[in-house]
Formats: C-alpha cells, sequence, structure tokens
C-alpha cells in the first residue's frame, strides 16, 4: 500500500498542476470588461463690456459662465449670466440703470437610448428693468435629439413645469408647460452656430405665457481654441408683464470668452 501511495503521489502532484495552469490560462483568455468612459467637461467664461460718451455716457457690462459634462448615459449643463448698464446725460447727475439682469439654469439628462431622455431642469432669473423680482421654474420632461453627430444636433422637449414669481410686489405661482428646442452647428473647425428657443405657458390660462430664445455665433480666435469671440442675441416676450413695463426685452452682447 504504502508503495501505492510513493507512486501515485507524483502523478497527484502533476495533475494538480496541470489542472492549475489550464484554470489559469482560460482566465487570463476572458476579455476584461471595457472600462467605462470618463466624463468629459466643457466649460467657458466670457465678458463683454461696452462704454459711451458724449451726448450720452452708457455702460453695459456682462458676464457669461458655463459648464457641460457627457459621460456614459447622463449629461449636465449648468450655466448662469448677468448684465448691467447705466445711462446719463452729460450735465446731469441722475443716473438711470439700463440693464439689471440674472439668470442661471441647471438641467440633468438621463439618456434611454443614444437619442431619446429624460430631463429635470431648475431655472431662475430677475430683472431689476422689468420688474420681475424674482421668478424660477422646476421642470421635469422628456427629450429628443432629432440630429446628433459631431457637426451637427437638433433636440426637442417637452414636460409639465410649475414657475414661482414676484412682479410689481405681487407672487404669485402656476402650473406651465415647458415646450423647448436647442440646435448647434459646427460652421467650420474654428466657428460656430447655437439657438436655442422654450416656451412656457400657464395651464389653465394660455394667454399668460413667456418666451426665451438666444441665438448666438462663436469664432476661435487662438490655435489652442481656448480664445473665442462671441456675439449673442437673447430675447425675453412675457405676454403680461409687471404693470407699466413692455412685454419684450432683447439684448445684443458681444463677448470675449475663455474655455478650459
Amino acid at each position: 500500500m504504502r508503495k501505492h501511495i510513493q507512486l501515485f503521489t507524483p502523478v497527484l502532484v502533476l495533475a494538480t498542476t496541470a489542472v492549475s495552469v489550464h484554470a489559469q490560462v482560460q482566465t487570463n483568455t476572458i476579455a476584461a470588461p471595457p472600462p467605462k468612459p470618463k466624463a468629459v467637461w466643457k466649460s467657458s467664461v466670457a465678458a463683454g463690456l461696452t462704454m459711451t460718451s458724449g451726448n450720452s455716457e452708457t455702460t453695459l457690462a456682462t458676464l457669461t459662465a458655463g459648464t457641460d459634462g457627457k459621460w456614459d448615459q447622463s449629461e449636465l449643463s449648468v450655466g448662469a449670466d448677468g448684465a448691467y448698464g447705466t445711462s446719463k446725460v452729460p450735465g446731469q447727475t441722475q443716473t438711470t440703470t439700463t440693464a439689471e439682469l440674472l439668470h442661471g439654469f441647471t438641467q440633468y439628462n438621463w439618456l434611454f437610448t443614444d437619442r431619446a431622455y429624460g430631463y429635470g431642469r431648475v431655472e431662475g432669473w430677475h430683472d431689476g428693468v422689468a420688474d420681475i423680482k424674482y421668478r424660477a421654474s422646476l421642470s421635469p420632461g422628456a427629450g429628443y435629439y432629432f440630429i446628433k453627430n459631431a457637426n451637427t444636433d437638433l433636440s426637442a422637449e417637452v414636460g409639465p413645469g410649475y414657475v414661482f414669481q414676484e412682479l410689481d410686489d405681487n407672487s404669485t405661482s402656476y402650473a406651465t408647460l415647458r415646450v423647448g428646442e436647442k440646435f448647434h452647428q459646427a460652421l467650420s473647425d474654428r466657428a460656430r452656430l447655437w439657438q436655442t428657443a422654450e416656451w412656457l405657458p400657464q395651464v389653465d390660462k394660455f394667454d399668460n405665457y413667456v418666451v426665451n430664445a438666444e441665438l448666438g455665433i462663436e469664432a476661435d480666435l487662438t490655435k489652442d481654441k481656448k480664445l473665442s469671440l462671441r456675439s449673442y442675441v437673447t430675447d425675453s416676450f412675457q405676454n403680461e408683464p409687471a404693470p407699466g413695463r413692455k412685454q419684450n426685452d432683447l439684448t445684443w452682447v458681444t463677448a470675449i470668452a475663455y474655455k478650459f
């Protein structure tokens, strides 16, 4: 018996080693899962200043900042902008405020497919000249990319929402519908065009609505594309503005932007 054990021991060790090597080879041949794509962030800050003197003395300063992140099945956009302007007639001490605007938003998209997504959006405004003490909107919804490639994207969004606002010291809140659209187009390797629009009507009173739109163009000034020149027009139309205020506010801005 002892002789049999001594005979089979080397065979058992050899067989065990062979099985271990075979298992290791199989493990090494199984492809590892591909790593998840890293988040891609694009951020920018833009500033503009316009001043005049002579028959009138005016100043208009603008500042815009934003960041966009894309990863896996998510997209995040955060932006803020502001404008402040004054005007004075020479020889007089009274200065008139011509612009006092603050605006910001955050939107998160969850992609169900490469083109369809759900979103949540929070947006806020303050416009001292239009007597909007504040306006805030919350809106979830669904969106779809009709065009989505390296040079062009076109998407549309729709969903319910809720608005809180104070106009002329009168606070109101109401349910709304949000219909939005976004378009970006690369004109060349160093120039691009963008356009956005949204319509927010009160659901039980469609005569009370707000339309916000923007159209802009940007061109890179340096080879590394970090410095660029932007020119854009923003338009905000409120069908029922604060008492004594006009319905439409149009702003044209030219600014230098730094991207990182």
